[in-house]
């Protein structure tokens, strides 16, 4: 049988995850981690990371977390506003990305995720809000 991590790292495939190079690295429920490269395929023109690439993160983040916590009751959840404030640049290395949830409730759940480099200095900090739906039948 196979981890929440491992089940988590299995979808990136030939997703967004997998062209961003994001890899999951704590799953809990209400609690996940994962990190992405600062590379040719993060950075904007400038090679600087890109602003979408980090939203791209937290929202990966916040819409997995919802969906580990509603998947085994038929729920589905799809992100439905993601706020990001970015608050410093890199241009290489890796980032982590650290999502807690902050509201669980049976149609909405509430986000925050924090972008840090290295060192644990914030480069971005976002607010993201998923709709919980249940799966067409």
């Amino acid at each position: 049988m196979s981890t929440l991590l491992e089940q988590a790292n299995s979808l990136s495939g030939s997703t967004l995850l997998g062209a961003l190079g994001i890899v999951f690295t704590r799953v809990e429920m209400g609690l996940i981690e994962a990190t992405m490269p600062v590379d040719h395929r993060t950075h904007q023109p400038y090679g600087l990371l890109h602003g979408g690439a980090s939203a791209a993160l937290a929202e990966t983040l916040g819409s997995f977390g919802s969906h580990m916590l509603v998947a085994e009751n038929g729920g589905i959840a799809v992100g439905v506003e993601l706020n990001i404030n970015h608050l410093k640049s890199k241009k290489a290395g890796e980032v982590k990305g650290i999502a807690k949830i902050l509201h669980q409730g049976r149609s909405l759940h509430i986000w925050n995720i924090e972008i840090t480099d290295e060192e644990g200095k914030a480069l971005a900090v976002s607010r993201l809000t998923v709709m919980i739906k249940q799966q067409d039948k």
